[in-house]
């Protein structure tokens, strides 16, 4: 009777850049404890043992600390706005497209490991894991140097962006005001397309407004999809206004 082969699973895809301490200088914050952030960096889908759960745990901690931090910058640069204004500000900053960006700046996506599904099929670039372990890895900086060292990280790579002399206006909220204001219904929102992968989905969304022409767009999510139709379709209405 012959012998059944064993079946060897593909090795994690490390980043083009694998050593942390390429990583670490741009955090600006030499680890201590090396295994935090070698943990941030792994990304769930390379492996079912309990290492795994680290990069989830990592950015369960992250998403609070940035939560945290955040809101104590704002309420210093902005001692005077209303709590709604801050909260559209605070939304803005610590949704996922941020974190992608700032995960951009800082090479982040060269150093995630990943399983070699995930990286065939474009996790590198994927706004939502990008988001994630950005999370982590500000978890592994507040675990290894405190809350003074995660701080410190957002506020050098958050600043620019808290600078923003007016609120963010939720696209979504501004066209329901831009319908109210005028006496019309509010604006409907219908999901024409889904597509992509289970990791890298794309909806597509349209708006419309009754007595104007719709708008649609696509996005990562239902919710991002929505928000970049109700920004077209704004832009149409003022584009409109501006030709009459």
């Amino acid at each position: 009777m012959m012998a059944r082969a064993a079946v060897r699973e593909a090795p994690p895809a490390d980043g083009p850049e694998s050593d942390p301490e390429l990583l670490a200088d741009r955090l600006g914050h030499r680890f201590r404890d090396r295994r935090l952030l070698r943990d941030a960096l792994r990304h769930p889908s390379v492996t079912a043992t309990p290492q795994a759960t680290a990069y989830e745990r990592l950015e369960f901690l992250g998403d609070r600390v940035l939560g945290l931090v955040v809101a104590d910058l704002l309420m210093r640069r902005f001692p005077t706005e209303p709590e709604g204004h801050l909260a559209r500000r605070f939304a803005a900053h610590v949704r996922r497209e941020a974190l992608a960006e700032v995960a951009q700046s800082i090479g982040l996506d060269r150093h995630i490991m990943l399983s070699r599904g995930e990286e065939v099929g474009g996790g590198r670039s994927n706004a939502g894991t990008l988001a994630d372990c950005m999370e982590a890895v500000i978890g592994a900086l507040y675990l290894d140097g405190g809350l003074e060292v995660a701080a410190r990280f957002i506020q050098d790579h958050w600043d620019t962006r808290l600078a923003e002399r007016q609120p963010p206006r939720d696209p979504k909220t501004a066209l329901q005001e831009w319908a109210q204001g005028r006496g019309l219904p509010l604006p409907r929102y219908e999901t024409l397309a889904t597509a992509g992968p289970d990791h890298a989905p794309a909806f597509t969304v349209s708006v419309a407004i009754e007595g104007h022409p719709a708008a649609s767009a696509v996005g990562a999510s239902k919710r991002a999809a929505e928000r970049a139709a109700a920004e077209a379709l704004l832009d149409a209405l003022t584009e409109t206004k501006e030709r009459r």
